[in-house]
């Protein structure tokens, strides 16, 4: 069972990518309008069970987790106008392989916090960012537009290291309800404001693009991650990063096969270099409260978050 949860997460997130550039490339919707829909939906989603149950936890909100959930949206609203605008510019193998460096991007701002690393995670990110010269040089030489979307998808994987060690802070006295449903709901806001000020609309599309926007929401948002939510209580977190990472090669598939995406081999090159360069960071953690395994190790409670490692769940 574990096995086939593992796989549905894995072609969840992994689909996340194709399906929002055959999205985009196939009707009127707008970049924004994806990322506003998104978390709109989501946000939705995840207030209701606490609304039903524990209404009162809303107003328990303090001002330091207001703030901490307030910056994590921030983060999270321009992560996805950076990797979704990305997929309009460069492949979707890239783009997707450029966007998970968020786990290598949390080792790094955690290096700028004063806090050591083992030297396995420094070789891991050394090989990590050499994927990154591999795809960007490449690109560089095929097309200005291809080497902009590559920049945009490493921006939108530092953001998603910071919404996630924001995210980190907030949760560590609030509820997984409370939290989704706040952050969530204040990034469909700052998204929203942007797509006003950039002229991009959030109505008005045609069946197809509604129908793609809802299968982005519910494949990676309400499939992927709450598969890898439900694995963090089974397995050990170390292992659920690391089944995490297929989303990279799981992505380069689904495009190759279904947007007919093909890609010079050194391209390939880089993305097996990122793959590779994450696991080593993934796997050259520290042992400790992440590093458990068993029942426990990922077990949520209403006051607490789960013990995660570095690579904490993706946002795509």
């Amino acid at each position: 069972m574990a096995f086939f949860i593992a796989a549905l997460g894995v072609l969840g997130v992994a689909s996340s990518g194709p399906l929002i550039a055959a999205t985009l490339g196939a009707t009127s919707v707008s970049a924004l309008a994806i990322a506003f829909w998104r978390n709109a939906i989501g946000a939705a989603v995840m207030a209701t069970p606490t609304l039903i149950r524990q209404p009162a936890q809303f107003g328990r909100v303090t001002r330091g987790e207001f703030r901490w959930s307030l910056l994590a949206a921030v983060a999270l609203a321009l992560h996805f106008a950076c990797f979704i605008t990305s997929l309009q510019l460069t492949s979707v193998a890239a783009a997707t392989a450029l966007v998970c460096l968020q786990s290598a991007w949390i080792a790094v701002f955690q290096l700028f916090r004063g806090i050591r690393h083992r030297w396995q995670v420094l070789a891991g990110l050394g090989i990590a960012f050499g994927g990154v010269v591999a795809i960007t040089g490449f690109d560089m030489g095929s097309s200005p537009d291809a080497l902009l979307g590559d920049l945009l998808a490493v921006a939108g994987g530092a953001l998603a290291g910071l919404y996630t060690l924001a995210g980190g802070k907030a949760r560590q006295s609030m509820t997984t309800g409370t939290y989704t449903t706040l952050c969530y709901g204040m990034c469909a806001v700052l998204v929203a404001v942007m797509a006003l000020l950039g002229g991009q609309p959030l109505a008005g599309f045609e069946a197809a693009g509604w129908l793609g926007i809802l299968a982005i929401t519910v494949c990676a948002q309400l499939v992927g991650h709450t598969a890898f939510n439900h694995l963090l209580a089974t397995m050990s977190p170390l292992l659920v990063s690391m089944i995490i990472l297929l989303e990279i090669p799981g992505a380069a598939l689904l495009a190759a096969l279904f947007l007919q995406e093909k890609l010079p081999a050194g391209t390939y090159a880089g993305l097996g270099l990122i793959l590779v360069g994450l696991a080593v960071v993934v796997l050259g953690q520290k042992p400790g409260r992440a590093g458990r395994s068993g029942r426990g190790a990922g077990k949520r409670d209403q006051d607490g978050p789960p013990d995660r490692p570095l690579a904490e769940l993706g946002t795509d």
